[in-house]
Parts: C-alpha cells; sequence; structure tokens
C-alpha cells in the first residue's frame, strides 16, 4: 500500500514546486519574470493537462488494471519532468513538460486510488483511503523544504535541482508498483475470479481459505458485479439515467470543485503574493513559511482526518472543514483589511495565523476525502468514469484558480476574498442537505444508499433495496457476534 500512497505524493510535490519557485529570482529572471496570465499559463497547464486526462484514465485503468494504469501514468510524468530539466528548456518546453506531468499524474492517480479501496478490508477503506490523498502533503514538504535548502544558491541550480527531483517519487513508484496484487474486483469483471478469491484469502484473512467473511465478500463482489454487467451500465450516459446516479454526479462535482475554491487555491500556488500583501517579501522567510505551512498541514489531516474518519463519519468530517473555513477565512479577510488600510504589522501578523488556522481545520477533510469519498460512492462498473470525473472537475476548478486568482488578487486585492467566503458559505449547506454518509457498509452494499430497490447489490450482501445506513450498521454488527 506505501507504494500507491505515493501517487499522492506526487500531485502534492507539484502543487507546492511552483509555489517555491516563484520565490526563487533565478527562476523568475530566466522565464523573464512570468505574471498575470502568464504566471497563470504556468500553473494551470499541470491542470489542463490533468483535465486531458479524463478522457483516457478510466478506460486505461477499466481494460489494463489499476496497476498498469498507474505506471503508464507515471512514465508519461516522468517524461513531463525530463522535458522541464533539460538545460537548454525555454518557456514552451517548461509549459509543455508541466502539461505532460498533469496529464500522466491524473493517469496514474485515476488507478491508484481505486486500487486502494478495491484491496482495503472494509473497516480500513476509510482511513487508507484519507491516509491516501492526505499523504499530498508528503510532496508539497519534499518540494518547500528542497526549494528553501537550494534557494541560497546562485545560478540555475536553485531552481533546476527542485524541478528535477520531481522524479524521484515517481520512479521509486514505477519499481514497486508491480509488487502488489491487482484489484480482485476488476479480476472478478475479466473472468479470473480464482486469482481474486486468492488475493482476498492472503489478504483479508491471512490465507484461511474458509473463513466465513471472505467466502462472503467474495461472493458479494462476484454476483454485484454480474448485475452490472447484465444491465450494462458503463457508459458515461448512465450518471444520468438514475435517480441514484445523477445524486452520485452531483455530489462528485460539488466534492471536486469545493476541494479546489474553498479559498485553498489562493495559498496552494499564490502564496508569494498572499505574503508580500502583508509585508513578507524576503525570498528566505517566504519559503521557511511554505514549508512550516506543509508540515502543519499534514500533521493536522493524519491527526484529525484519519483518526475521525470511521468514529464520525465522512458527513461530519466535511461540515467541520467547511464551517471552520468560512469563520476563519472571514477573520483572515477582515485582518487583509485592516493591514492594506492602515499598515498595522499585528493584523498582518494575524493573517500569518489565520492561513495555518484555516488549513488547520480544512484539513479534517480536505484533502484526505476528495478522492476518497467520491471512489466509495461509485459502483464497480463506473468508479474508474466516476473517479475521472472528479479528477477532471478538479483540474478544471485548479484552472479557474490559477487563472482568476492573479487577477482578482492585483485588481480587487483583499476585497478579492469575498468571492471565496460566498463560495464557502455555499458549501456549508450543500454539505449539510445533500452529502450522503457512507461509514460502515462495504463498497457494494453503499448502492442500497443511493438507488433503494434498484441497487444492483448481491442478495449475499442481505440486503432488501430498502436498507438505510442504520439497517446496514445494525447487520454488520450482528455478523461479528
Amino acid at each position: 500500500m506505501p507504494i500507491l500512497m505515493l501517487c499522492a505524493t506526487i500531485n502534492g510535490y507539484d502543487g507546492s514546486l511552483l509555489n517555491g519557485l516563484q520565490t526563487i529570482e533565478n527562476w523568475r529572471a530566466y522565464f523573464n519574470h512570468p505574471s498575470g496570465s502568464t504566471l497563470g499559463l504556468f500553473t494551470a497547464i499541470v491542470n489542463i493537462g490533468g483535465f486531458s486526462a479524463l478522457f483516457f484514465s478510466p478506460y486505461i485503468a477499466d481494460f489494463y488494471g489499476r496497476r498498469i494504469a498507474t505506471a503508464i501514468g507515471i512514465i508519461i510524468l516522468v517524461v513531463g519532468v525530463i522535458i522541464q530539466s533539460v538545460p537548454s528548456v525555454n518557456e514552451g518546453m517548461f509549459i509543455g513538460g508541466r502539461f505532460l506531468v498533469g496529464f500522466g499524474s491524473n493517469i496514474s492517480i485515476g488507478a491508484g486510488p481505486l486500487l486502494i479501496m478495491e484491496l482495503a478490508y472494509p473497516q480500513h477503506r476509510g482511513r487508507l483511503t484519507v491516509m491516501y490523498n492526505s499523504l499530498w502533503y508528503v510532496g508539497s514538504i519534499v518540494a518547500a523544504w528542497t526549494v528553501y535548502g537550494t534557494i541560497k544558491y546562485t545560478g540555475q541550480v536553485s531552481w533546476r535541482v527542485p524541478v528535477a527531483l520531481q522524479c524521484l517519487m515517481p520512479v521509486l513508484q514505477l519499481i514497486g508498483i508491480f509488487t502488489l496484487p491487482e484489484s480482485p474486483r476488476w479480476l472478478c469483471s475479466k473472468d479470473r475470479s480464482n486469482e481474486a478469491f486468492e488475493i482476498l484469502v492472503k489478504y483479508h484473512a491471512s490465507g484461511n481459505r474458509d473463513d466465513p467473511f471472505v467466502r462472503a465478500e467474495f461472493a458479494e463482489i462476484q454476483e454485484t458485479i454480474r448485475l452490472e454487467k447484465l444491465a450494462a451500465e458503463t457508459g458515461w450516459m448512465v450518471f444520468f439515467q438514475t435517480p441514484g446516479n445523477r445524486k452520485r454526479l452531483l455530489l462528485i462535482v460539488l466534492t471536486s470543485f469545493f476541494s479546489q475554491c474553498s479559498g485553498n487555491g489562493l495559498v496552494s500556488y499564490y502564496l508569494h503574493d498572499i505574503l508580500s500583501s502583508v509585508g513578507i517579501d524576503e525570498p528566505n522567510s517566504q519559503s521557511l513559511f511554505n514549508g512550516g505551512l506543509q508540515i502543519w498541514s499534514f500533521l493536522v489531516a493524519i491527526c484529525f482526518s484519519v483518526y475521525f474518519i470511521e468514529k464520525l463519519g465522512r458527513r461530519i468530517l466535511f461540515l467541520i472543514a467547511a464551517v471552520g473555513m468560512l469563520v476563519v477565512f472571514s477573520v483572515w479577510t477582515g485582518c487583509s483589511a485592516v493591514y492594506a488600510q492602515t499598515g498595522n504589522k499585528d493584523a498582518g501578523s494575524a493573517v500569518l495565523a489565520m492561513i495555518f488556522l484555516f488549513y488547520g481545520v480544512a484539513g479534517f477533510a480536505w484533502p484526505g476525502l476528495t478522492v476518497a469519498y467520491c471512489s466509495e460512492i461509485l459502483p464497480f462498473s463506473i468508479r474508474a468514469k466516476g473517479l475521472a470525473i472528479c479528477l477532471g472537475v478538479t483540474a478544471l476548478s485548479g484552472v479557474l484558480n490559477q487563472y482568476v486568482n492573479p487577477i482578482g488578487l492585483s485588481s480587487l486585492a483583499w476585497k478579492f476574498y469575498f468571492v471565496y467566503i460566498v463560495i464557502l458559505v455555499i458549501e456549508v449547506v450543500c454539505i449539510w442537505f445533500l452529502f450522503v454518509e457512507t461509514k460502515g457498509p462495504t463498497l457494494e452494499e453503499i448502492a442500497v444508499l443511493f438507488d433503494g430497490k434498484d441497487a444492483k447489490v448481491s442478495k449475499e450482501a442481505g440486503m432488501d433495496g430498502d436498507a438505510t445506513y442504520e439497517q446496514v450498521e445494525v447487520r454488520k454488527a450482528a455478523e461479528k457476534v
């Protein structure tokens, strides 16, 4: 499993890398001090590449399997990093390389989390999938502190080393990916049930082929996939054909959009401008602040979201994060206004504190639950496509952030923050009224919470189509007695 977690760290490295590069004068000078729409393109092109992968990733993951799809994405990503790292790199090559990084990253992310989820023991699924996306911060920490370590050097080495090191984690993942088993659910879908059963026995029953839980789990997977095949529900239009799937699609779009457009995008790619707006101009100080922020965010995500995911559930964590972000961002906006109008240093210091606190409350849900929640609400037949939609909307939201934020900050300064306050209010309302709790049921049983009597769930699951979340919990508790 740790090998699969590297998918998220790879993404996190890039998320923090450009933030760090903007603090390096040699990088800014090499690319003629990019700003405005040019800087927006430098940052947005990764998400444009990521969105382009939407049209390929589900087919690769469903046809070749989760492992090979992950490997294909890594290879494309590494090619992109190499293009950015060559001595003769120019602006066009750098942008093209970043496009390939985004494209390859989303091919691998479109398969890696599926393999984690489909291999995980049901009671461990939530923690493992939340831990997966929380490890985004490991990549961002490595990038931030690499930049901090090289910023003191003169010449191009100060920025070329951090760019080239983006290859490190992908290469490690490529070496280790084929030491992992394939998804039992994917194997069953390809009529390789014997292999699937052996994997479940090994990883869910410690080799006991007669374990009643594994036998029931295997029967449930087989029958559910058989029913999904009979229904032929695998195309893109299936997301619009039933009330359950329409709700799934809505939740995927909302979750993906909120993960990028809740104010966090301001810090993720434009921390340099945010810090400069409150008087923190020195590159070393900016780099140090960025490194500390990434460590803090990682600790919060691991200590809170991973720990509470199976205790409080998904919906409660989303609510804690959204309400907390709304309150903190409102205070952040007020302090920024005071500093802009009066130059009060205490107000500037308060902004720095609010940035840390903002990421602290955000860590209860974002980014850990983004991929986890969007993946587990989907049945196997459309899970890869649904995750591709999640990644596509995330990428488009990132593009929106990266083009709009620099323009908004330069034109409106702190007043631009009110846009995100409005979005956060909408976010709280949507989570409260629309989000479905998925803590407890297996991946196959979650279908009942969306589709009711029309759910393609094996009778082995003991579900009658009218089951609620609480009834699923009661049934599972009874099985343990």
